[in-house]
């Protein structure tokens, strides 16, 4: 029988097998749909639906937001910061979000049509 401990460090590793997983996949549509489209750039509603559901949230607090840091991003999706750092540089990749430095605090904000 499979302790409780066990069954969580599958669950964690599972996890973490499916976040590369979609990050592999969807880098994988991405670079297909950037040669088919030149407006991918804007973030509009097929492309936040396009979009793998964790990154789709944190594109979808950023446009209310406007403009903020991934620590706001992180209180409101109540995940770690690093973890919203990680999906917010993912969008600035794929152009659809811009990135910039004020001081210590980067900023991010979206890419509108």
């Amino acid at each position: 029988m499979v302790s409780e401990v066990e069954m969580n460090n599958i669950l964690v590793a599972l996890n973490e097998i499916n976040d590369k997983l979609d990050r592999l996949l969807f880098q994988q549509d991405s670079s297909s749909h950037v040669s088919q489209e030149d407006d991918l750039n804007e973030l509009d509603v097929m492309t936040l639906l396009s979009l793998p559901d964790h990154l789709r949230t944190t594109a979808t607090v950023l446009f209310e937001m406007g403009t903020a840091t991934a620590a706001q991003i992180s209180e409101k999706t109540s995940k770690e910061r690093a973890v919203e750092s990680n999906y917010l540089n993912q969008l600035v990749r794929m152009g659809h979000v811009h990135k910039y430095r004020n001081g210590r605090k980067v900023f991010f904000s979206v890419q509108l049509p």
